[in-house]
């Protein structure tokens, strides 16, 4: 597939005054310990927690009458499942959504909150994917993958477009990497208006499968579900239209451990009272771990959620040690 620079322009225009704007944050602390100068892109405070309802809504208000009336599906761990139901409820379309049976409860509670009809499966038993086009076919809804769309990504990359709109002359984007969708569509906007820019992809250690793809040159499957705090990087391999751009735009991927992700994740409460979930955080771990090299440079992370129950939340942080002055 292609996805060009006026694909994620046209997300844009179509987001305008229904997304949120978010935020971008500094800490003095993080860049005195990272030696950069560093912008974080807060999709904390997107729509929904999280920057999957930009893609989401690009993807449905793009929908004819006949096919909103009918209605749609997805298939998400958490932060796309929320994404559909809003943008369906706001667009007057019904939504099915297809979640693991372990996904965190607030996540869920939250989607069939939005007016979502919620389906359980086993993430480490049942195909989602199959389970999702079986949907569409039986009830004639239509599918909306969290990734595998250029609608979704175009509406992805809107996060980023924002972001080099408020800092123009960013030497390197992090960006946190699930199914490819929110790096592939930064990096797509990101080599347009910085062509100089390092793009880098963030994975947990035990999900590295877009990392493993990209340095055998096709996509590789890990041999299991990656069993990670990140439930929303938990893919085990790249989206097929998500790996053909980033094999060509991404320059780096890398990970980070669930301790490390923990680390970050009491900095950013601690030092920005900000609240972000482990697969929003990873971006922050690996400048603070030091897998990013980030010395001396100008760079932007995307902190892509904040869908994170508050008992799960102080039970993470409450073993972790405080950041450091």
């Amino acid at each position: 597939m292609s996805l060009s620079f006026d694909d994620v322009r046209s997300a844009a225009a179509q987001l305008e005054g229904v997304a949120h704007r978010t935020p971008v944050l500094s800490s003095r602390t993080l860049d005195r310990q990272t030696g950069a100068a560093v912008a974080l892109k807060a999709e904390v405070f997107q729509r929904g927690g999280a920057f999957k309802f930009r893609g989401a809504y690009n993807r449905i208000s793009r929908l004819g009458p006949d096919e909103r009336a009918r209605g749609v599906v997805t298939y998400s761990s958490g932060n796309h499942a929320q994404a559909v139901a809003i943008a369906a409820s706001l667009l007057g379309a019904t939504a099915v959504v297809v979640m693991p049976e372990d996904s965190p409860a607030s996540k869920m509670a939250a989607t069939r909150g939005y007016g979502a009809e919620v389906v359980l499966y086993d993430r480490y038993r049942e195909d989602r994917v199959a389970l999702g086009e079986a949907l569409a076919i039986e009830r004639g809804l239509t599918l909306v993958p969290p990734y595998e769309d250029p609608l979704v990504i175009a509406g992805q990359g809107t996060a980023a477009l924002e972001l080099l709109q408020d800092r123009p002359d960013l030497d390197v984007l992090v960006v946190p990497v699930g199914g490819g969708g929110l790096i592939a569509g930064s990096a797509t906007v990101a080599k347009v208006l910085r062509p100089g820019i390092r793009v880098v992809g963030v994975e947990p250690e035990a999900g590295d499968d877009t990392r493993r793809s990209l340095e055998a040159g096709t996509r590789v499957r890990l041999p299991e579900v990656p069993r990670t705090i990140a439930d929303g990087l938990q893919v085990d391999i790249p989206g097929e239209l998500t790996f053909a751009l980033n094999r060509l735009l991404v320059d780096q991927v890398v990970t980070v451990t669930d301790p490390q992700i923990v680390q970050a994740m009491a900095f950013l409460f601690e030092r920005l009272k900000v609240v972000v979930e482990p697969s929003g955080a990873v971006g922050v771990a690996a400048l603070l771990c030091g897998a990013v090299d980030a010395g001396g440079a100008r760079v932007g992370v995307i902190l892509s959620g904040g869908n994170i129950a508050a008992d799960v939340f102080a039970r993470l942080l409450s073993a972790t040690p405080s950041a450091p002055a």
